[in-house]
């Protein structure tokens, strides 16, 4: 009687996989041979040059810059804001006296500024030349203590 063909298939299935695993430990070895084992100290150091370029070579001390610790600055320097004198001026852009509102163009930064009837000191008409100051309002900007002339 002839043998079991799932037998066979099993054994050389074995045989390939021991093979395989032969091969593999093979260029393992290898690999492990032909490696080296860490460079020295000097292969791995890099240096930076006079312009600030990697090199393999140490920079030439004659270059060398000398500078004080006190002149260099960490971090960023406050910001100073410049006093602008709350008192500005602009013209009369717009003004509804029926609903009691309006928009003035100040002169100096050219934004258009709103404007209520009810920080009026006289009643105004367009073109006007106007001085105010400006608050933060709800929604932008807004003339306050507005008065005739500029």
């Amino acid at each position: 009687m002839a043998r079991s063909s799932q037998s066979f298939n099993k054994r050389e299935k074995e045989k390939q996989k021991a093979k395989e695993r032969q091969e593999k430990r093979e260029r393992a070895e290898e690999r492990k041979a032909n490696a080296k084992k860490g460079a020295a100290l000097e292969d791995m150091m890099a240096y930076i040059d006079e312009n600030g370029n990697l090199s393999s070579t140490p920079p030439d001390p004659s270059k060398k810059q000398t500078f004080n610790a006190e002149d260099i600055e960490i971090g960023v320097p406050k910001y100073q804001a410049e006093e602008e004198d709350p008192i500005r001026t602009g013209t009369v852009n717009f003004f509804n006296t029926t609903k009691g509102f309006g928009f003035i163009r100040d002169a100096k930064s050219g934004e258009s500024i709103f404007v209520h009837a009810s920080q009026l000191s006289a009643p105004l008409n367009e073109g006007e030349k106007v001085k105010f100051e400006v608050e933060r309002g709800p929604k932008g900007l807004v003339a306050v203590n507005v008065q005739k002339g500029g």
